[in-house]
């Protein structure tokens, strides 16, 4: 083991490999016996539906697919379609609105858009920690208003880690301000995998990092000190995982590349039917309600691309990255064996919303984007795929064509309220919780707002009506518990979402969509149509006439208009 000293002085563990807080190597704990459960949150980030193996993905992903074996796989989990939005709606059992974060963390003089979590909210972490809990949390923050720096030079001088200024935000927004113990990683969204602007410990910046540095490693790495050191108390533990992996930009290690260096050559269409295919054949869809809707941009054959080469990396590296997460949970779940923990911990794996169709590249640098690495090596922002993706000299994205295979069978993607946008993957294990048969699905309809009730739940803890001086929203979730255990429980009834104009009404089976860019709202019967692909609208006005009135209803209670009766017009 070595130690480097860290910004004001803080010592920091390093392994031998690069890695951030490791612990000192221990034989199996015997652990003191505790009633209540420890609970492990893993959120990926810009993640696809099919992008792990037990939704249907060729991706190499056994750890996550052992959690699915041994537990539930969710058919109908919702999350809010973009990160931060998702980040602030899962930490505090609210709509993302009502917690502060409408749009994205820029700072903004209305209720739902502040860019950080209100002091009307409570996080799973303040609520846990009142119940007995310790609190950690290891990866991306993403939910505190971002400080930049009055010119772009500075900006970009911190950005390169050539200067040193400010906070990253205000402390009193930092995780360690809302409840948890401990933190290490970023407050900022966007990373360099090799070597993240905005990376803490605790409120603590560190200023250097090791030379065979990589932050899914380091994530996952940190996460395993810490179980291994709540394993010794006798207080069960909340630990919340927020990868990077595999948001942009396409950073992976080069043996992890490897493995799947000819795997995506093959092309879009016969990724995403192959896909499909072990869907309908593993149970998870079935073909007569979920059909497979039609590719996107389907004009360009794979045969006919003049950039298969790059683009067949591009996916690789996004696999890579994926792998490579799976690979540190893991670890994850091996620290929790060895300490005699795993039995009576709830693990949940999900992400935070659809594979992204942006193009990366084509916003260049500045805010949170950097121009040249630390030691001055210029980075290629790839709009005419002149740089191949992976090493930490490019900045690249998957695209929208592969985006649209990576949430098969849906269509869109990150940001949209179509099914492509916000249908997570959500698996959940607890061999000492959850009782129906193991390796099966629930079709109960479920929202990241509903950790909290299911952890108030399983805690026994108390959901505040006030908190530190502070009137509490109440949280708009509901347990997950029902469905651990067989009870016939449909869920929510009645789901909604707002970002940027796209936004849906969900009633039942019903549900009515638009797009960021077009106001016009679109009608499907999830029932018979789970991909969307008959638009309803005409044959039905009263349905879209109701749903609409009840979206309109939701986003006046709920922080969505900056104003009273601002956007409201059809």
């Amino acid at each position: 083991m070595k130690k480097v000293v860290y910004g004001s002085g803080c010592l920091i563990a390093l392994a031998c490999v690069g890695i951030l807080g490791a612990f000192k190597k221990h034989n199996t704990l015997t652990p003191p016996k505790t009633k209540k459960p420890n609970i492990v949150v893993i959120l990926a980030d810009d993640m696809g539906f099919s992008d792990i193996g037990c939704y249907g993905s060729e991706i190499h992903t056994p750890n996550i697919d052992y959690l699915a074996k041994n537990g539930i796989r969710y058919t109908q989990f919702y999350n809010t379609s973009r990160c931060c939005p998702t980040r602030a709606s899962l930490l505090t059992g609210l709509y993302n609105h009502q917690a502060g974060i409408g749009k994205m963390t820029d700072a903004e003089d209305e209720p739902g858009y502040r860019g950080y979590l209100t002091d009307n909210a409570v996080t799973l972490a303040e609520v846990l920690k009142s119940a007995g809990y310790h609190t950690a949390m290891s990866g991306k923050w993403h939910v505190s208003n971002t400080n930049g720096r009055p010119t772009p030079q500075e900006q970009m001088d911190w950005l390169n880690h050539h200067k040193e200024f400010c906070e990253f935000s205000p402390i009193s927004q930092y995780p360690t301000s809302r409840g948890f113990e401990k933190f290490f990683g970023t407050i900022w969204g966007v990373v360099d995998f090799y070597d993240p602007f905005s990376l803490v410990s605790g409120t603590k910046p560190i200023t250097k990092v090791p030379k065979n540095y990589y932050h899914t490693d380091a994530i996952n790495d940190t996460a395993v000190s810490y179980i291994k050191e709540y394993a010794k108390s006798d207080k069960p533990f909340f630990l919340y995982v927020a990868e990077n992996a595999p948001h942009w930009p396409l950073m992976a290690k080069p043996q992890d590349i490897a493995k799947y260096k000819d795997t995506y050559k093959a092309g879009w269409d016969a990724i995403r039917k192959a896909r499909y295919n072990r869907m309908v054949q593993m149970g998870l869809i079935n073909p007569a309600t979920t059909k497979l809707s039609d590719r996107w941009n389907s004009d360009l054959s794979w045969a006919n691309n003049p950039d298969k080469d790059w683009d067949a990396l591009a996916m690789a590296v996004h696999a890579a990255m994926i792998d490579c997460m799976d690979q540190g949970i893991g670890r994850i779940i091996n620290a929790l064996k060895q300490t005699g923990q795993l039995d009576n911990t709830l693990i949940v794996f999900l992400t935070d919303n659809g594979a992204s169709a942006e193009n990366c590249a084509a916003y260049g640098p500045g805010f949170d984007r950097p121009n040249e690495t630390r030691d001055g090596r210029a980075i290629v922002y790839a709009t005419k795929k002149q740089a191949l993706p992976g090493p930490e000299t490019t900045y690249s994205s998957i695209g929208a064509r592969w985006a649209n295979v990576a949430n098969t069978p849906y269509e869109y993607w990150k940001a949209e309220s179509y099914e492509g946008g916000i249908h997570t993957p959500m698996v959940a294990f607890w061999p000492k919780g959850i009782s129906v048969k193991r390796g099966g699905y629930s079709n109960h309809v479920g929202h990241v707002m509903d950790f909290m009730s299911t952890f108030v739940q399983m805690a026994g803890a108390q959901y505040p009506s006030k908190y530190k001086g502070h009137q509490i929203t109440p949280t708009t979730g509901t347990s997950l518990m029902p469905s651990f255990k067989g009870v016939n429980s449909k869920g929510h009834e009645d789901l909604f979402n707002e970002h940027f104009g796209a936004r849906y009404a969900r009633q039942g089976n019903w549900k009515l969509v638009s797009l960021s860019n077009d106001t016009t709202w679109h009608l499907y019967n999830l029932t018979q149509d789970k991909t969307e692909t008959m638009d309803l609208a005409q044959q039905n006005p009263q349905k879209v006439k109701e749903l609409k009135l009840l979206w309109r209803q939701w986003a006046d209670t709920h922080r969505v208009f900056p104003k009273p009766g601002r956007n409201k017009s059809e």
